[in-house]
This record gives structure tokens, C-alpha cells and sequence, in this order.
């Protein structure tokens, strides 16, 4: 669904056009940074909760530094 409010479900090969997406965010840091890794980033740093629910990091991936959020459904963006 394209609808950004659809509630926390398990689709790994999915993403939120939208995302990232605001809300309340259940991912421990740890979980946080472990969900950027496994979409392929390293070198996470400076992992924060934002006031909207959305983790916020500095990552490495193919060389080039980037921002990278996590937000409550899982969904892995570079900003």
C-alpha cells in the first residue's frame, strides 16, 4: 500500500514510497543500527531519535558518506 500510515508489518522486500515515515518507533538503538547494516551501510555513527520517531545516522555505503534514517516500519533511506 502506498498509504504512509499503514501500521508496523513484516514486509523485508518492501519499502514505504513515502518513507521515511513518522511515528512511534519501538527499534532500540542497537536494533536501529543493526537494520542500517543489513541494508548494506557501514560505519554507522551518530545514530539519534529524532521528535518524530525517525532514527537518524551517518553511514558509509559504496564509498560515499550519507545520511541514513530508520523509521517505525523498518523502511532504510539515505537522505
Amino acid at each position: 500500500t502506498t498509504n504512509p500510515d499503514t501500521p508496523a508489518v513484516a514486509t523485508p522486500d518492501t519499502k514505504n514510497p513515502t518513507a521515511p515515515v513518522a511515528g512511534h518507533n519501538s527499534f532500540t538503538e542497537a536494533q536501529a543500527k543493526e537494520r542500517i547494516e543489513k541494508a548494506g551501510y557501514s560505519g554507522v555513527t551518530a545514530l539519534k531519535l529524532d521528535d518524530k520517531g525517525i532514527w537518524q545516522s551517518t553511514a558509509t555505503k559504496d564509498g560515499k558518506s550519507v545520511t541514513v534514517t530508520l523509521d517505525y516500519q523498518g523502511n532504510v533511506v539515505a537522505m
